[in-house]
């Protein structure tokens, strides 16, 4: 039975239940914790066999009885002198009072702990605790942001997979899966491109339009790059990116724009591209003022660019037509040597076939009307574009906005050429700096090029010869070159230009009312 607090003494008497006779067994009685004797019953005969038992003893210093009222007495409280008894600096006297007797004990402060009868007995808890929590809390702040951080690295790696899948990873590896070295350097983690352009740093930007921003970016191998940030929306454009990437790391050549590889880690997909320093073909020709590039650069850039075409039609294992040449589209580097560039549009041509029936793409102004009118696309597709380019580097007018009594810039180009009043319609420029007959057989392989009937076209590789003696003769006018050279790269010409030039000449009136019908690829640039 619990045994009230604040007692002198405590007396157990025991006397028998019953008055009979007889012999009883050893009585044991204890004063123990409250619930021991409970656990110890539990074992039988357990509570006689102990030899201690535990004792919990509440004690007071100046314990006396509470009067008989329940009055506690003045000399049992705290004294003025209580530290006398409470020697520790951080404990403090505390009243002790049951309702049968009353005194006061000593107490470590809030925050000590230990024995306050003594001068150093109550030592803090608070620096220890302190201590140990801020080490605790730094610990789980540590653990918190590891695990986050290996969360997020979780997830950025799931979604780069996802990305890498979704924008025709396996496509790429496919498409350039025989040449097994080409594959793994084309592919650009995602991180190299974030240091190149300091996260895609507006100051980085070169420039942008429908298709994408393009930004400069310096690569950790100190690579000067160009990086294209496609606005892709739908599932055909990022084929058509893959298709780029594809046909590009199969192509080496110094007029054609190189392609250092992609990166597939982001829902648009990111081209990287040698960087091409001072923009492209129809920036410099287009200026504002009477004064554009000098003739001499206008038809080297064109030898250097039938160059290009004629390599990817002719060159490579499988035949490339670019399906979007035109002066946007033709680089410009610090020499002003011309580089042909956005593949997107290409299309690879199976050398036993001569064309392939395809979806219009390209740019009105530039684009083959037979190709417009039947989607058969050929090599021929391309001459017709780079024809146009010729004209536009005569004449210094936008192929599409240029229209004159409802014709456009090619038919118009046609009409002064079969009237023999090209003159109506040349660039000042050219014909301050440029020969008249120079001039003349330009605008004859021009009008040849774009000629409505794709087989009376020449080849690129033709149009590559004709040029290139075109500007061998002009040197040999200079002193530049020999009569005999010349002589025979003029025989190349006429092997093809003549006939073709006749060509384009009868009949023309009949061709080119079919331009009537093709005026929407004069007005409006895609």
């Amino acid at each position: 039975m619990p045994i009230g607090v604040g007692r002198d003494s405590y007396d157990v008497r025991l006397r028998p239940l019953s008055d009979g006779g007889g012999v009883y067994p050893p009585v044991v009685v204890v004063i123990a914790e409250k619930g021991w004797i409970a656990e110890a019953s539990r074992d039988a005969g357990a509570i006689g066999k102990t030899a201690a038992v535990p004792v919990l003893l509440g004690w007071a210093i100046a314990s006396t009885r509470r009067g008989p009222n329940g009055d506690v007495p003045v000399n049992s409280t705290c004294l003025a002198n209580a530290r006398a008894a409470c020697k520790s600096s951080n404990s403090s006297c505390r009243g002790a009072t049951s309702f049968a007797r009353a005194g006061y004990v000593c107490a470590c402060d809030a925050g000590f702990q230990g024995n306050p009868y003594l001068a150093d007995g109550c030592q803090g808890l608070s620096i220890g605790i302190g201590a140990s929590s801020g080490v605790s809390i730094v610990l789980l702040v540590i653990m918190a942001i590891l695990v986050t951080r290996k969360r997020k690295r979780q997830r950025v790696k799931k979604m780069r997979r996802k990305y890498f899948e979704q924008n025709r990873g396996q496509l790429l590896q496919h498409l350039v899966s025989q040449k097994a070295d080409i594959s793994e350097r084309m592919i650009i983690p995602l991180e190299e491109l974030e240091n190149a352009t300091n996260n895609f740093d507006i100051a980085r930007k070169l420039g942008g339009g429908g298709h994408g921003i393009v930004y400069k970016g310096i690569l950790s191998d100190l690579h000067v790059v160009a990086i294209k940030k496609s606005k892709i929306v739908v599932q055909r454009e990022i084929n058509e990116f893959i298709n780029e990437v594809a046909i590009l790391s199969q192509i080496n050549h110094r007029n054609v724009v190189k392609l250092f590889g992609c990166c597939l880690e982001t829902e648009v997909p990111l081209l990287v591209y040698e960087f091409v320093s001072i923009g492209t073909l129809y920036n410099h020709l287009h200026v504002d003022g009477p004064r554009s590039l000098p003739w001499s650069d206008r038809l080297r850039i064109a030898i250097e660019t039938a160059k290009a075409i004629a390599y990817l039609h002719s060159s490579v294992s499988i035949p490339v037509i670019h399906r979007d040449i035109k002066s946007a589209n033709i680089l410009l580097d610090d020499t002003l040597t011309s580089k042909v560039s956005d593949f997107g549009a290409s299309r690879c041509i199976p050398i036993d076939q001569t064309g392939v029936t395809t979806r219009v793409q390209g740019t009105l102004g530039y684009m083959d009307p037979s190709y417009y009118y039947t989607q058969h696309l050929t090599e021929k597709s391309d001459v017709y574009s780079f024809g146009v380019i010729l004209i536009e580097l005569l004449t210094r007018k936008k192929p599409f906005s240029h229209l004159h009594n409802g014709e456009g810039l090619v038919a118009h180009f046609v009409t002064l050429f079969k009237e023999g009043n090209l003159v109506d319609i040349l660039d000042p420029l050219v014909m301050e700096e440029a020969y008249t007959e120079v001039v003349e057989t330009v605008a004859s392989l021009a009008v040849t090029c774009v000629n409505l009937r794709g087989e009376d076209r020449p080849t690129m590789r033709q149009v590559e010869m004709a040029l290139e003696s075109i500007q061998i003769s002009r040197e040999q006018s200079l002193g530049n070159i020999s009569t005999e050279n010349l002589e025979e790269h003029n025989n190349i010409a006429r092997n093809f230009l003549p006939t073709q030039e006749r060509r384009s000449m009868k009949g023309g009136t009949r061709l080119y009312s079919l331009e009537e019908e093709f005026l929407l690829s004069a007005r409006y640039p895609r």
